[in-house]
C-alpha cells in the first residue's frame, strides 16, 4: 500500500519502510509524526482518491533526524556596474522513516 502526501507545500509518494526528507518540522528525533494531508492511497485493492483529501486517512511515520543541506550560494551581478550580491542558503529538514499507512 502506498500514499500521496503533502507537506511542506510538496507532494510525496510514501510507502511503509521509505525514508523521505521533507521541509522541516517542530519534532524531535524518535517521535511519531501523523500526516493527516492524504491526497491519495493505492494498493492491491484498488485507489481511493481524494477530493481534495481522503477521508480519514493518514500517515504515520517515526522522525530519524532533523538537519540543514549543504549550502547553496546565491550569486548578483550587473556587467560593467561594479555590482556584485553573494549571499548563501542552507535548508533545514525532517527525515522522516514512514511506518504505517492508514486508510480510515
Amino acid at each position: 500500500m502506498y500514499a500521496i502526501v503533502k507537506t511542506g507545500g510538496k507532494q510525496y509518494r510514501v510507502a511503509p519502510g521509505d525514508v523521505i526528507y521533507v521541509e522541516k518540522l517542530s519534532a524531535e528525533a524518535g517521535a511519531q509524526v501523523t500526516l493527516d494531508d492524504v491526497l491519495f492511497v493505492g494498493g492491491d485493492k484498488g485507489a481511493t482518491v481524494g477530493a481534495p483529501h481522503v477521508a480519514g486517512a493518514s500517515v504515520v511515520g517515526t522522525v530519524v533526524e532533523q538537519g540543514r543541506e549543504r549550502k547553496i550560494r546565491i550569486f548578483q551581478y550587473k556587467k560593467r556596474k561594479g555590482y556584485r550580491r553573494t549571499q548563501g542558503h542552507r535548508q533545514s529538514y525532517t527525515a522522516l522513516r514512514i511506518e504505517r499507512v492508514q486508510l480510515g
